[in-house]
């Protein structure tokens, strides 16, 4: 095998274009067979294998830099940089991760996991390195799908007027997640259908540049016709006339033409775009057919391409249907999803409801602008975007949504720790950010009945709204779900030794807490919170014991356990409290389970801490600190 022979970039250099097509064979074989076990992002990888090996083997890595937008796509780089054997650890505690991580290998440039940012990281290494006086190449890696992000066109934008020289490599795959949409979609599709307009002879250009004293006048003369004939198929060439050199499009699945054009960008000056048209999925049928369902998979088997293990009732699916149900009643409600329909559950809204059913491509900062515009004028934007990617459009939450009050409802999918994808994907800062914004109104669901009883409320409620919930289904369901107040907690059971105070899944972790420390005859009084803000403080100060435990799915700072020691403080109330949450850093990747153990948030763990606090004769005494 030659995938044995080749480590590091290096090993590239010795083989021949038909050895290059049997390793990217071998590669492919390798991807499948580790990712139907470890689960990630399959299609996006089979699609750049090529591209990959191309890069690898035209560019002098890592002194040449490659910057991978989102970087989901970069299993084929780990493989030709060091890193082949460990990748049946990917995504695993303690193995590699599915993203590019600095820490993690030298050819590994720039930490990436959001879309759109691949440009401006790599001008601002380019400018880097010219005041530096260096002069080696940088290279963003971006897709179609990221080219709808705001950030990417800014970037766009001031590296076309830079005259900086750097290549920007567009990976044209028609796909982000879902299907491509919008005018930048348009514009590719209409490049890549005239692509014999940018067929010119290199060879031929060689020859004549060798033609004595005529030789550069006739290509400048041709080079002159070529542009004229460019702008007679494709009026508006959007990328030379913002200052970018196109060169393509270039089949992204022959590793010749790829290296010829990569070599002829190597010599050019100036901003560099490479048109590059590959295929989703490529080599594995299942991946082909059906790009979205292998852009992030868990286990599947090889041959069928099935998913192992029976699908079940989520929170995203629970939502969608919830949404459906509201939305014919309700002739206002509209939903809008920034390239993720499938992922956050509005398939079956778009069917039924496609004149108010809006997918704005990967914009999240649009997506809320928008919202914020039909909300003021009178519809009612329900925006389910993964926690994450809210991060994204911060200022729109407070500068479009909130100063104005809107009833806009943002739903946070994926909130909490989600796991295998690691820091960039992990959602524990929502609750944190959206606390502090004035206007709205932060909420999280115990189970499925309760979320779909926020929804309604939320809905009708006519303010600004951060509904969050998890990735997956319930950890319990709870028999009764009582009517949502607005700004009410409940209380699910009472107690005399310990007070605990959760939110969103966490209720049932501390539903099953209270269940463990009544063996030890340890009575607890447990609050589903419901609401961060507006916070029930009523409640909580008619329920204290000597210790309150807190216990969220989300960081320490600013969420639900800031909270309730805040409303203790504010009452001179001052007994023993523990906030149960993830500290304040950057988790790392790993599934659920083992994260929560890693960090003391599973049910053993919480049951034991508060024993061992009852148990210190030091604890402070509620009744005498209420005298």
């Amino acid at each position: 095998m030659i995938l044995e022979k080749v480590n590091y970039p290096e090993d590239l250099k010795s083989l021949n274009i038909e050895d290059k097509k049997v390793l990217a064979d071998e590669i492919r074989e390798k991807l499948l067979e580790v990712v139907s076990e470890t689960g990630g992002h399959l299609a996006s990888n089979l699609g750049i294998v090529e591209l990959t090996i191309a890069l690898h083997s035209v560019f002098n890595t890592p002194i040449d830099k490659i910057i991978w937008d989102v970087g989901h796509q970069t299993y084929v780089h780990k493989i030709l940089t060091g890193r082949k054997n460990k990748l049946s650890s990917l995504r695993k505690l303690d193995g590699i991760a599915g993203f590019p991580k600095t820490n993690e290998s030298i050819y590994d440039n720039f930490n990436t996991g959001h879309s759109s940012t691949s440009i401006s990281v790599a001008l601002g290494m380019a400018r880097a390195r010219d005041i530096k006086g260096e002069n080696n190449k940088i290279l963003a890696i971006i897709g179609d799908g990221a080219l709808t992000g705001g950030m990417a066109l800014e970037a766009l934008n001031d590296v076309g007027s830079s005259n900086t020289n750097m290549i920007v490599v567009l990976n044209d795959n028609e796909m982000s997640i879902s299907k491509n949409v919008g005018g930048i979609s348009m514009m590719l599709s209409k490049l890549r259908t005239k692509s014999t307009y940018v067929k010119a002879n290199i060879k031929g250009k060689k020859t004549i540049s060798k033609i004595p004293f005529f030789g550069e006048k006739i290509i400048k003369l041709v080079q002159r016709g070529k542009r004229g004939i460019k702008q007679l198929v494709i009026p508006k060439m959007y990328f030379e006339d913002i200052g970018f050199r196109y060169l393509g499009p270039v089949d992204g699945h022959n590793i010749e033409a790829l290296e010829d054009i990569l070599k002829i960008s190597k010599e050019q000056e100036g901003p560099i775009l490479i048109h590059v048209l590959t295929k989703k999925g490529k080599g594995y049928k299942p991946a082909e057919d059906t790009p979205d369902k292998f852009h992030s998979t868990s286990k599947f088997n090889i041959k069928t391409g099935e998913k192992i293990g029976k699908g079940k009732k989520d929170y995203s699916k629970v939502f969608g249907d919830k949404l459906v149900k509201l939305a014919k009643s309700n002739k206002n409600i509209i939903a809008i999803t920034a390239a993720m329909k499938d992922g956050t559950g509005l398939t079956e809204f778009a069917k039924k409801y496609p004149k108010r059913f809006f997918d704005v491509g990967i914009a999240e900062q649009h997506a809320i602008g928008m919202a914020a515009g039909m909300a003021k004028s009178g519809m009612t934007p329900v925006v389910p975007i993964y926690s994450s990617f809210i991060q994204r459009a911060y200022d729109q939450l407070i500068h479009d949504v909130a100063i104005q009050n809107l009833p806009v409802v943002v739903c946070a999918d994926r909130a909490g720790i989600v796991g295998n994808d690691g820091e960039t994907h992990q959602g524990l800062l929502d609750m944190s950010f959206a606390s502090a914004i004035p206007n709205f109104v932060v909420m999280a669901p115990k189970d499925f009945s309760e979320l779909e009883e926020m929804l309604e409320f939320a809905v009708n409620l006519k303010k600004p709204v951060l509904l969050r919930y998890p990735r997956g289904g319930e950890n319990l369901h709870f028999e009764e779900c009582k009517k949502i107040e607005f700004g009410k907690s409940e209380i699910l059971e009472k107690g005399k030794d310990v007070t605990i105070v959760a939110i969103g899944k966490m209720v049932a972790r501390a539903v099953e807490v209270s269940n463990i420390l009544k063996e030890y005859n340890i009575f607890a009084t447990v609050i589903n919170a419901r609401f961060l803000k507006p916070f029930d403080e009523k409640t909580l100060l008619k329920n204290i014991n000597n210790l309150v435990v807190t216990i969220e799915d989300g960081t320490i700072v600013g969420g639900l356990g800031s909270k309730v020691e805040e409303v203790l403080i504010e009452n001179d109330i001052y007994v023993n409290i523990e906030k149960v949450a993830y500290p304040d850093e950057f988790i790392k990747h790993g599934n659920v389970d083992e994260l929560e153990n890693k960090y003391g948030l599973d049910a053993k763990s919480i049951s034991e801490n508060i024993k061992n606090i009852l148990s210190n004769n030091k604890i402070k005494n509620i009744n005498t600190l209420r005298s």
